[in-house]
Parts: C-alpha cells; structure tokens; sequence
C-alpha cells in the first residue's frame, strides 16, 4: 500500500475483542475533538452486521459516529466496504463475493486526510480479525501508520485480553498510545473492576487515558448517542490524546 498523506495527528481505534465498545469511544472522541476547534474525520474501513437503509448497505458504527459528531461525508468514503453478515470482515466478504482492496481502502484514506487535519479510524472486531487473506486488523493499522488506542472492557478477563493485545500489537512494531476502558458500571464494580486498570497499565506499560461509565441510552444500532460526548469528555486525558 502506498504510504498515506502523513496527518498532525490520529489514531486507529482497535479493541480486545468484537462489541467492545470502540464506536462508542470513537464517536465521543471525535465530538469532543472537534468542539475543541479540531477538524477531525472518521472513518470504518471495514462494516460487518451492515444494514440495509432504502436499498442500502450502511455502515451504522460509521453512521453513529458521524451523526455524535456532527460530520458530513459520504457513506462509500467513510466506510468503503460495507458487509452484510455480521462476521469476520475475511469470511462476510468471501460469502458475499466481494473482493476486499487494501488499495481502495488506502485510496478512501488518503482522501480523508485531505479534508482532515485529525483522522480517527475504527476497526472491525480484534487486532486480528482477518480482512483479507492474510492481510490482519493489525497490518491495516501500520499501513495507515496510525499509533492504537485499545478499548477494553472493564471486567473480570481483562488483563489477560488487554495485555495480549498489547503485547500483540508491539510485536508488530504498532505504538499503543493508551487504553480506554468502556462501559464501567460503578454501581456494580467490584475488587476486579477496580483493581483492573492500574494492573492492565503496570504490567502492559501503556497508560489506560481513560474509563468510560456505561451509559443504558447509547444504542448504536438504532443512532440513540445518549450522554457518550459528554461522558467521553469527563472522562479521557485529553493532553494524553492531543501530545
């Protein structure tokens, strides 16, 4: 892939595992970025579990975000492959005849980047969920050369997942920038919930930036946002997220 246009800064938004959380987290850090004045875009390469809208294929995490954040595109830009069965992107494309280009995806990018000054960037699933052949999330993130955020969840089962991904992603010579922690319910945490964040960041040595409260009116699928910018903005360490 050919090497993008280089940006002030972004990141690409990956996650320990599928249905962690990382649109949400992408679409509150992309409201807030931008009511700080930052020209930030978004963007879904990818879009399992896709929805037909008037005859259709929308990406609704693409959808989500863009609607949290107040920003305008089009659809076959943002997320450029948009894939019915919610499966990994490798196998919903190969059962529906769709040949996944790393160079389109590169190409849908680079145009981004020249209307963005900042470019937030979600994954599909884990930092290995297969594309395409071989070609993993993980390959996607250094092509981009994009440093990670990594969404985790808050419970029991954690640590080992966080700090194999991390572990994971250095191994491919991607930097992790810090960990998010999504949907902590504080009235139920108990000794793993709260012990949980400073052994992920001593053991991982990546800062966790920051611990999202669930919020029960942040529904995706249906482009409710709920409290998620406001949450996301109390929140992160935002000089950790603009250094």
């Amino acid at each position: 892939m050919k090497k993008p246009v280089k940006l002030l800064r972004g990141y690409f938004i990956t996650g320990t595992d599928t249905g962690i959380g990382k649109t949400v987290v992408t679409a509150g850090l992309a409201a807030n970025l931008r009511q700080k004045g930052i020209n930030a875009g978004i963007m879904k390469p990818v879009q399992t579990g896709s929805k037909k809208i008037d005859g259709s294929l929308v990406s609704m995490d693409a959808l989500f975000t863009m609607s949290v954040a107040g920003i305008n595109g089009a659809m076959e830009l943002i997320s450029p492959y948009r894939l019915e069965p919610p499966l990994a992107p490798r196998i919903a494309a190969e059962l529906e005849g769709v040949n996944i280009d790393l160079w389109e995806i590169n190409r849908a990018y680079r145009k981004l980047c020249t209307r963005h000054d900042f470019m937030l960037v979600e994954g599909a699933g884990g930092i290995m969920a297969p594309i395409a052949g071989r070609f993993l999330m993980a390959d996607l993130i250094k092509a981009l050369h994009l440093p990670a955020i990594i969404v985790a969840r808050p419970g029991l089962g954690t640590v080992n997942h966080t700090l194999l991904t991390v572990e994971y992603a250095k191994s491919k010579g991607i930097h992790v920038a810090g960990i998010i922690i999504n949907g902590l319910k504080e009235s139920e945490a108990g000794a793993a919930e709260k012990t949980n964040p400073g052994l992920i960041a001593e053991l991982s040595g990546v800062p966790v930036i920051g611990i999202i409260p669930y919020d029960t009116s942040v529904d995706v699928d249906t482009c409710k946002p709920g409290r998620v910018a406001e949450l996301v903005a109390d929140a992160v360490d935002w000089k950790m997220i603009l250094t």
